[in-house]
């Protein structure tokens, strides 16, 4: 009987306006060649510079530079911006659904 209430639910948070927005605007910026060139970009020098943190060394500026620039780049991408908007909003409802189930 649970499950069958739980997959009911996982069912319904699907259907949900905000799992569809969240879905398409996350296809939408997986398609964004330029978002997705920015987002590899600095997850790459992101974990550079931890490595380095980790061994001890400290991230050059001109590392922390890029890493500034492409950050504003990214958050400036419409379409990050959408996607991260949508999953702002998903985290909501999951937050609200949890909250209920309480």
């Amino acid at each position: 009987m649970l499950q069958d209430k739980a997959q009911d639910l996982g069912r319904q948070i699907g259907q949900s306006d905000e799992y569809k927005a969240m879905k398409r605007t996350s296809e939408a910026l997986g398609e964004d060649r330029e978002a997705v060139a920015l987002l590899t970009e600095l997850e790459q020098l992101r974990r550079q510079a931890g490595q380095m943190i980790e061994r001890g060394e400290q991230p050059t500026a001109e590392m922390e530079s890029r890493l500034d620039e492409l950050l504003g780049q990214v958050q400036g991408n419409p379409a990050y911006q959408r996607a991260i908007a949508a999953q702002d909003n998903f985290d909501k409802l999951m937050l609200r659904v949890n909250e209920w189930i309480s």
